[in-house]
């Protein structure tokens, strides 16, 4: 049987994740774009061959063809599409965050545990990459010994919006380090510093963090959304044995003229592309199967990730240290 599939949103997220379902999921069909803008949809649908558009979300979600859905939409609609999706009884695939506020990540937990079965498989997708699953992998093994800090950073071109804030930067960019920290160390928060350093030039500047994890280490994240050279993130475990970095996947270096050059991409999508496509070939199983994936985020990693980041604002503000203070983890997502 195959899978048919809407995807709700038709930015540049919505695109990628629509022309994965239609030409890199074995099984699954692109039944469905959704966009408010009705002209973005088409042209996202047309170009792939999806069955058809739509600009309603919720009526998509409840469209007795549409068998799971990948919500890729603004931050604010993933919440509230997640639940409709759950009431719905489908599957769905949720691009970060789940939602900014904790509280509304709660409601998204009671509404899964009441029915009880995990339907919200979340989008942090640096958990499939091949980088970060080889230094899981080298921490888990023993290679490294005990894990005694972790370094990343994570610089974009320039800020995605002219209101773009020092606050965003934590709230918006920083989860992608706030999640895969936590799944490679196998760990959970227990409070965070934030410093922001002056002379960016009148542009947002980089936001500097210490999170301090339960097992006593400590993790270290700059975010820099103006470093204008590039799309760049690199990251260093270091282990009482020895210490493991990612491997920029760079496939070419330039010799010339007594220098040597290499290109950084614009954006996350190369770096990242196979990424999302193991993660979209984890979620067609988890709509096939009803097993959720191994290694995939839940409705509880989007609840760390936003209560991590609403104290990193807080201590940003502060100037000081603030608590990481989370519920305990219900056994549902054990």
């Amino acid at each position: 049987m195959t899978t048919r599939i809407a995807v709700i949103g038709a930015g540049l997220m919505g695109a990628d994740h629509a022309k994965i379902v239609a030409e890199d999921l074995s099984g699954a069909t692109l039944q469905v774009v959704c966009d408010m803008d009705e002209g973005r949809a088409r042209k996202v649908a047309d170009s792939l061959g999806a069955a058809d558009v739509a600009t309603d979300p919720e009526g998509v979600i409840a469209r007795s063809d549409v068998d799971a859905v990948i919500v890729s939409s603004p931050d604010f609609t993933h919440a509230p599409l997640s639940l409709a999706c759950i009431r719905a009884g489908k599957k769905v695939l949720c691009e970060k965050p789940l939602s900014q506020s904790s509280a509304e990540c709660l409601q998204v937990m009671e509404a899964e545990q009441a029915a009880g079965e995990k339907f919200v498989q979340l989008g942090f997708m640096r958990r499939y990459d091949q980088s970060y699953a080889e230094m899981k992998q080298a921490l888990s093994a023993g290679t490294l010994g005990q894990a005694i800090m972790m370094h990343n950073f994570h610089r974009n071109v320039e800020t995605p919006a002219a209101d773009f804030t020092a606050d965003m930067a934590i709230t918006n960019s920083a989860p992608h380090e706030f999640d895969v920290a936590r799944f490679v160390l196998g760990t959970e928060y227990v409070g965070i510093s934030a410093f922001a350093p002056k002379g960016a030039g009148g542009k947002v500047g980089p936001v500097f963090m210490v999170v301090e994890t339960t097992a006593g280490q400590l993790v270290n994240i700059e975010i820099n959304n103006n470093a204008s050279y590039g799309y760049d993130v690199r990251a260093e475990l270091v282990g009482e044995k020895a210490a493991i970095s990612l491997a920029d996947p760079v496939h070419s270096r330039l010799d010339i003229a007594l220098t040597s050059r290499t290109h950084y991409a614009p954006d996350w999508r190369p770096r990242y592309g196979e990424a999302y496509r193991r993660q979209n070939r984890d979620f067609l199983k988890f709509v096939e199967t009803g097993l959720f994936p191994e290694i995939a985020s839940s409705c509880w990693d989007g609840y760390a990730a936003a209560v991590v980041a609403t104290a990193g604002v807080a201590a940003l503000k502060a100037g000081h240290r603030a608590p990481v203070q989370m519920i305990a983890k219900p056994e549902f997502y054990a």
